[in-house]
Formats: structure tokens, sequence, C-alpha cells
């Protein structure tokens, strides 16, 4: 019997799905899994000496009939990310994408719902810590649900920084301010992300704003942080897009709650947040999101590239073959 899946390029994938569609499938699939409806399974990692890393992620969307795994390794001279999609109740292969676009768009998609569901409703004016290759969709993605008045940039290079703000400029209808220090970066912030590579804590719980929403997006390594722990002291919603994942994963979340010997109930998965329609709770004075990556945010999106392809008709088919007999010698 022979069958065949499809293969969706960078190109393909980047042509059938927006930033603003991943964040409405994101909210579907965070609800499904809050629900009940969808699960993760842990990512597995492996290190490939001290600055390389190799990855799987998986998950199904269990009332949808999609099942896959993202699989992707990082060293110095480059990344390279792939998604490998089933049809759940019939166990066929159903495409393989290229992943590395999909990668950033579910990223930054993730921060826009963290924003969405525990921002102030109000909030227009923001501070970005990081002018890296992540930080526009970041921009983008927190823009598409808070449409941004001010955005106030910082990152340690100054050249850097005032190439990014010009490029901001074009692409945005906003003030953009080329901030000088952290301090005025976040000075009022309403939103923060900070979204950078940094592998000690530099971000303090003073730089933000009384009612400020902090978005934690780089730091997704246990070697890595990137804020200070005084910033646990003024939260008082903490969500994250998956609880074992941080655990497992996040410095700044195992210094705190496990040697620091707080409670790990205080911290709630977004999609338990969006399934209740619980948006920001009071206590405290700031709220913290902390998006560490999960299959179910890569799957969403593999899921809509998939359906439109085949709506569309994108895609190389490649042939597939059911069994073949296995050899060997007598």
């Amino acid at each position: 019997m022979h069958q065949s899946a499809i293969w969706l390029s960078e190109d393909n994938v980047a042509s059938l799905v927006t930033l603003n569609d991943t964040i409405a499938e994101l909210e579907k699939g965070l609800r499904h899994l809050g629900q009940g409806k969808a699960f993760n399974i842990p990512k597995a990692l492996g290190s490939i000496g001290p600055q390389a890393s190799m990855h799987s992620l998986g998950s199904a969307l269990t009332q949808d009939g999609y099942c896959g795994y993202k699989n992707w390794v990082n060293t110095p001279q480059g990344a390279k990310a792939v998604f490998i999609l089933f049809h759940a109740i019939e166990g066929r292969l159903l495409a393989i994408l290229e992943a590395n676009a999909l990668g950033q768009m579910r990223t930054s998609a993730m921060t826009g719902l963290g924003t969405k569901w525990l921002a102030p409703s109000n909030a227009a004016d923001m501070a970005i810590i990081g002018s890296g290759r992540q930080a526009l969709a970041q921009i983008a993605a927190v823009n598409a649900v808070r449409p941004l008045k001010r955005l106030r940039v910082w990152s340690p290079t100054p050249e850097k920084r005032a190439a990014f703000c010009n490029k901001v400029r074009t692409m945005f209808d906003m003030e953009v301010m080329d901030a000088s220090s952290l301090e005025q970066a976040t000075d009022s912030a309403e939103i923060v992300t900070t979204v950078t590579r940094a592998s000690a804590p530099f971000f303090n719980g003073n730089l933000l704003a009384k009612g400020a929403h902090y978005n934690a997006v780089g730091a997704i390594l246990p070697s890595n942080a990137e804020f200070h722990q005084d910033v646990f002291d003024r939260v008082g919603m903490i969500a994250v897009d998956d609880v074992p994942s941080t655990r497992k994963a996040s410095r700044e979340f195992i210094d705190y709650f496990d040697k620091g010997g707080h409670d790990w109930n205080l911290v709630r998965p977004l999609g338990d947040v969006i399934a209740n329609n619980q948006h920001q709770l009071t206590g405290g004075d700031v709220t913290l999101f902390k998006s560490m990556g999960m299959g179910i945010s890569d799957l969403s999106v593999a899921t809509l590239a998939y359906q439109r392809a085949q709506e569309a008709g994108l895609g190389l088919s490649i042939p597939l073959t059911q069994n073949a007999d296995i050899r060997w010698e007598k």
C-alpha cells in the first residue's frame, strides 16, 4: 500500500501562516491543553560539547487527531529544526516541515499570549531588552495583542541598538526610543520583555514599574539566567507555558523554588489560565510570564500550516511505502 506525505519548506510555512494566525492558533492549543484535550511530552536534551545541543519536543492534540515531534540541533556554526507531523488516529505520516520560521513564530506568539492574558488591558508602553534576531518578532507579537504607542529599546552595543531602533521605526507606527540605560528603558514601562543571551542575571526587580507585566523570554537552559531573584518578590501572578520544562531547565525558577524552598503551586500553566478564563489576578504588583518552549506550541503551528498547504495544493509530495520485507544472511 502506497501513501504520500508532503514536504513544506521554510518559505512554504512562512507564506501559509502569519504571526497573528499563530497567536490565535496557540490560544486554541493551550485551551485544549488546559481542558485535558492535548498533552506535551517533556523535552529531550543532549549536549554535544560545551556549546552545542540537540533537542526533541513532542505533543498531541488528541481531540483534533494530530501529533508530532520537533527535532533540532543548535551549534555555534548554525542551527536547524524540522517538524514531523502524524495523524494520531490513523498512524500516518502527514508532513515534514522545515521548522526554523515555525519556531520563531511560536516563540514570539507565546509571548503575545502571555501578554494578552497577564498584562493590563490598556498597556501601550513597552520596553524591550535585547535587539537580536528574536527581538523584532517579540515586538510584533506584543503589538498584536496590546497596540503599542511607545517602545523603549536597550541593548549593550549602541551601534546595534541604534540600527535596530531605525528598523523598528520603518515597520511599526509607534514612538521608538533608543534608551541609553536599562533604567531609562524600563522607567514606567507597562510591559517589559527581556530577550537576551545572558548567562548571568542582570535584571533586577526594582526596574519594574508598579502594575507592569514582565515577559522573560531568554535563558531557556539551566546554565543561563536573565533576572535576579528579587523579581519574584514583586510578582502577584506567575504563568509559564509548561511547568515541567520550567522545573527542568529554568535556572531562575530552580533557584527560587527548589533551592529557595518556595511553593511550585504558585506557578500556573498558561493553558489553565486560558481554559479557566482567568486574567490578571490581584496580589503583588507585577505579573511574570516565562516561556521555555513546549510541543503543543510547535504542533499548533505545524497543523495549521499543513491544513492550509492541503487547501492550497502546496508542498513537495513524498511517496511512502507501507512496509518492506527485511533481509538477513543465512
